[in-house]
């Protein structure tokens, strides 16, 4: 008997997160390690369907840069990153869609449907809702102009689908795939679609899955919870490094636009969603606008 009490108790104390978070929008960006390991995908899909059906509205943006360099190899061709950007060229392109929305896209609408929930596979150019545009050439070392391709920038996100399909119980599960003004496919990074996804839906949430625990400090400790301002220093002080600025850039995009927190957990820590949002003591780093002064 004591072990169902237990049990009770630990959904009593998740009623406050529960009560605080029903019918808010999250946007979810799926990556690392939890979209390989077929047990991690299982819970984590287990963890979206839970938050639906407790009331939240759960949008998922994944990414797959791993299987599209995967069967790049396969097919004998290299894949060429610039500033950590993959350069994609026609035939890139192709591939890339074809793994990004006719494979991983696909495999997830189906893993959230087996799990109980009504899931809705979309890329931006399905009802053009993701309007790019062609990504400016860099310059390199050399000074001569760097072409990325079919690389392209957002230009708008039109969030009438993934409404509609949200007020008919449906989750959205975006391919980072947008459509240029002539109709062109152009190849999207996925936190960047995250970040500006939910930014145009005035997501209440952000959450970025990745492989490392979150942000850390000089001794390699965790931090729970982090300000713009003292990310800024971390950054100067080259203790945020690497591809970790992206996503905080992003964290810092979505919040000034409307988002109101944006956590960076460990996707490899089973049931990592519902840790940090229906616990006090959270699992990841959690960036806020500012903290909250105690009287």
């Amino acid at each position: 008997m004591q072990e169902f009490i237990e049990k009770v108790n630990t959904l009593i104390e998740a009623l406050p997160f529960i009560k605080d978070f029903r019918d808010k929008r999250v946007v979810i960006k799926y990556g690392g390690s939890a979209m390989v390991e077929e047990d991690l995908k299982t819970k984590i899909v287990q963890d979206i369907v839970f938050l639906k059906y407790i009331g939240m509205k759960p949008v998922v943006v994944h990414g797959g840069g791993n299987k599209i360099s995967e069967l790049m190899k396969k097919m004998g061709k290299k894949a060429v990153f610039i500033e950590g950007i993959r350069v994609t060229d026609k035939e890139t392109m192709e591939l890339t869609e074809m793994v990004l929305t006719g494979l991983i896209n696909k495999d997830l609408v189906s893993l959230l449907n087996r799990n109980g929930a009504l899931a809705v596979g979309l890329s931006g150019k399905d009802a053009m809702f993701i309007k790019t545009s062609k990504k400016k050439p860099a310059i390199g070392p050399d000074g001569k102009s760097i072409d990325y391709g079919f690389v392209g920038e957002i230009i708008s996100i039109d969030t009438a689908p993934l409404i509609m399909l949200e007020e008919h119980g449906f989750i959205p599960v975006i391919s980072p795939v947008g459509v240029g003004e002539d109709g062109e496919t152009h190849n999207l990074n996925a936190d960047t679609v995250a970040g500006h996804l939910a930014a145009t839906l005035k997501a209440e949430k952000l959450v970025f899955l990745t492989d490392v625990r979150g942000i850390l400090d000089n001794d390699k400790k965790l931090i729970s919870s982090i300000t713009e301002e003292e990310a800024e220093d971390l950054i100067k002080n080259n203790v945020i490094t690497g591809g970790m600025i992206p996503k905080v850039r992003l964290a810092f995009y979505a919040l000034n636009n409307g988002v109101n927190k944006v956590h960076i957990i460990d996707g490899s820590i089973e049931h990592s969603i519902l840790l940090e949002f229906l616990t006090s003591a959270g699992i990841g780093t959690e960036i806020i606008k500012e903290k909250k002064i105690k009287t």
